[in-house]
């Protein structure tokens, strides 16, 4: 079956249209389901500037739908992902808030952390939203939610969720590599892996409550000492020692 939105036969008067390039103001003619045109007077391939490539962002068959995807949108189509899991991780904890608003935090997080870090923040932000999602088969297989158990638990369970939103093959396996490990960081792990581990650990620290009245030098240095990347460590103590 054809999407309804690229199927001509639905088409109304606006299948058509015209407008400039951006780059040289020269007239150009659209049709709908164009997804790029090449500008006649200055060569430059354009992106349909009313073209919605939402569906495109999850679904795998958007390239026989809608064709060879233009090059911005592909460089943007794992970071749309993100949301999409952030959904189905609601879904699979349901109304576990406690959990849902972890990994919310942590996330937060991690986006700041990692745009300082310039880290891939597709990576990063699905590995945030799924970093716990082992534990509910951790507790149900082995009464337990330690951190060794969620690890084994973990990688499975996002496999399968970012199966059934498309992902590409690469982001899945180095995220489901972060999950598989990530309270126990390793002296190879990837800028990735460490932006993650420092949202989380700064979400763990923020949510506990024996942080306060800890002697500011001492807390200073046992940031210092825990957190991976730069921008995590100033973070922490941004975050921490005003709730201190």
């Amino acid at each position: 079956m054809k999407c309804p939105g690229q199927d001509t036969q639905y088409w109304n008067q606006d299948a058509i249209f015209e407008t400039k390039c951006p780059e040289c103001d020269h007239p150009m003619e659209f049709f709908k389901d164009d997804a790029t045109r090449r500008c006649g007077n200055c060569r430059k391939k354009i992106v349909n500037p009313k073209m919605d490539f939402g569906c495109a962002s999850y679904c795998k068959f958007a390239e026989q739908c809608l064709g060879t995807l233009p090059e911005e949108f592909v460089a943007q189509r794992d970071d749309l992902l993100k949301d999409r899991v952030a959904v189905e991780m609601k879904r699979y904890f349901g109304t576990d808030f406690k959990r849902i608003g972890h990994a919310g935090t942590v996330a937060r997080f991690a986006e700041k952390i990692g745009k300082k870090e310039r880290a891939n923040l597709a990576v990063v932000l699905c590995a945030a939203y799924l970093h716990d999602i082992g534990i509910k088969n951790a507790e149900e297989k082995y009464n337990s939610a330690a951190a060794n158990y969620q690890e084994i638990e973990g990688p499975p369970v996002a496999k399968k969720l970012m199966e059934k939103l498309g992902a590409k093959q690469e982001l899945m396996d180095e995220v489901c590599e972060i999950v598989g490990h990530h309270h126990h960081p390793k002296d190879d792990d990837s800028l990735n892996f460490k932006v993650l581990y420092d949202a989380d650990m700064l979400t763990n620290m923020y949510e506990c409550k024996e942080r306060k009245g800890v002697d500011e030098a001492v807390f200073l240095a046992k940031i210092d000492r825990l957190f991976l990347t730069q921008s995590g460590k100033l973070l922490a103590k941004e975050v921490l020692m005003q709730n201190n």
